[in-house]
């Protein structure tokens, strides 16, 4: 917790290349777990995962996250290092061949112990940056909630996490969301409540901080990628109009399909840099849309999410298994049925020529 003096001592800000990176935009995967037949977690597979999101052409990667599953925490399982450790070496391995550097963040979760511990095993493994999940706190004040965030950004810079409820988040405040931005070494918030009105509530509440572009925005919007990444939100603060984008994606959508997906957010900027809309971009977004009602199972309350996205994978033979940990876990009826739709009505959302061309490399 805070120091007895009632100084704060915030963990220094990241490297100023992964700052850069962040502002920058760019494509950042929530990076899924990876299991074999028998449920026993596969090195092989995770690995070849990790290899594919660095040859799409993500600029990041999200690990211990809701779409690694949560329960890798759980003592039974025992997996949350593991996994954090596999996919910051293979990143590192990666962009040392390759001349590159990876943005690497660590899920962050639980109540202040918990993720105080969770932050220190970040910083020891090399990640850069926590991304702050407050649902272990559902009932807990803004006063509470800003003490927890300050507490854990004095171990790690942080990402600020606006999950939506229907898969664990909790509905967060204005005055939180402004009061957030003023920890210093906030970097970013990742918005992802599936909601335009909560959405308007971070953009309004970081523009309203002062902070200015110090506090980058990333969508989790996953039902509405390229509308966030295309608008210019406008915020009056007394006379003055502030400008603020959400300039790239830390998505689960992004963990499927990442080649397309790099080229997204490209087509965007593009068009962003360019201050021309073309009405194909607003077909593209439903389209994307689309592919995410398959993909996270909307019909059936999201009861799927994770589950797609290791069922697409399966099917690209970069996963040996599409199980979850848990058993229940599993496709909504009817789920496997859309993603053959979205698969054949989309063909240039998908990437599965790439997957099939660089597999074998991937798998060695």
């Amino acid at each position: 917790m805070a120091p007895s003096d009632g100084t704060r001592h915030d963990a220094p800000m990241p490297p100023a290349w992964v700052t850069q990176s962040i502002r920058g935009g760019i494509v950042i995967p929530a990076h899924p777990l990876a299991l074999d037949a028998e449920g026993n977690f596969d090195r092989r597979s995770q690995r070849a995962l990790t290899r594919y999101y660095h040859a799409a052409g993500a600029g990041g990667l999200a690990v211990g996250v809701h779409t690694t599953q949560f329960q890798i925490r759980e003592p039974q399982h025992n997996l949350l290092r593991p996994v954090l450790e596999l996919a910051a070496e293979t990143a590192r391995d990666l962009d040392a061949a390759g001349g590159r550097q990876t943005v690497l963040i660590a899920g962050i979760c639980g109540q202040t112990d918990q993720a105080i511990g969770e932050a220190r095993l970040a910083r020891e493994l090399g990640y850069h940056i926590g991304l702050l999940s407050l649902a272990a706190l559902p009932d807990a004040s803004d006063d509470q909630l800003i003490g927890h965030c300050q507490a854990v950004a004095e171990r790690i810079p942080i990402f600020g996490f606006y999950l939506q409820p229907a898969v664990g988040g909790r509905v967060l405040s204005v005055d939180f969301w402004r009061r957030l931005a003023g920890i210093r070494n906030l970097v970013g918030i990742k918005i992802s409540p599936f909601d335009r009105y909560k959405t308007l509530d971070v953009v309004r509440a970081v523009a309203e901080s002062g902070r200015g572009n110090d506090v980058t925005l990333y969508t989790g919007n996953d039902d509405a990628i390229v509308l966030d990444l295309l608008t210019d939100y406008e915020v009056r603060i007394n006379d003055y109009v502030k400008r603020i984008q959400i300039v790239g994606g830390l998505l689960g959508h992004w963990a499927c399909w990442t080649h397309k997906a790099v080229e997204l957010l490209q087509t965007c900027k593009s068009a962003r840099g360019s201050d021309q809309m073309q009405r194909g971009l607003l077909t593209l977004a439903t389209q994307v849309t689309d592919c995410n009602a398959a993909l996270f199972d909307a019909a059936n309350g999201f009861a799927g999410c994770i589950a797609g996205i290791q069922e697409v994978l399966y099917r690209q033979g970069l996963l040996s298994s599409p199980r979850c940990l848990d058993p229940k876990e599993k496709l909504s009826p009817g789920q496997r049925d859309e993603i053959d739709r979205v698969c054949d009505a989309y063909p240039h959302l998908i990437d599965d020529e790439f997957v099939s061309r660089n597999l074998k490399a991937w798998r060695r």
